[in-house]
């Protein structure tokens, strides 16, 4: 087989849809966009929600409430099964560590998880820590330091 005998398989491709081509094809005239106006043109399109200079529904009714999920903190996980595969070298574990071995980003706080098991000791500084993860550092004879 050579690159010149490669075809495509039969009904993979399409003839492109010719418009405006006689009334016979079912997209003569207006090329299956309905009469003149805006939406006849080319790019030419109305947003969501626009009434034609209308005062929209969104502005009529009132904004009430408050939602925090736009201030929420998302926290980069790392399991501390994830911290105990780390170089046996480091004793101590930092974001910058961990980004650097390739378990979180730079510049994000970080959240330590109890899956897993840890069997030696670790100073850890993180954002967070669950009750698990604590209770797993302090048994295996670590710290953990909750970074400010």
């Amino acid at each position: 087989m050579k690159l010149h005998e490669l075809k495509n398989v039969p009904g993979a491709v399409h003839r492109r849809k010719r418009v405006g081509c006689g009334e016979g094809g079912g997209h003569g005239k207006t090329s299956g966009r309905g009469g003149k106006g805006q939406t006849a043109r080319s790019g030419g399109s109305i947003r969501p929600g626009f009434e034609g200079g209308q005062m929209p529904l969104y502005r009529k009714l009132p904004q009430r409430g408050f939602n925090r999920a736009r201030f929420r903190v998302a926290y980069e996980v790392v399991n501390v099964g994830d911290l105990a595969r780390l170089d046996a070298a480091v004793t101590e574990v930092t974001p910058a560590v961990l980004a650097a071995g390739g378990l979180v980003r730079r510049g994000v706080p970080v959240k330590v998880l109890g899956e897993g098991e840890l069997n030696r000791a670790l100073k850890i500084t993180a954002s967070k820590f669950s009750g698990t993860a604590k209770a797993k550092i302090e048994k295996a004879g670590g710290q953990a330091i909750v970074a400010a």
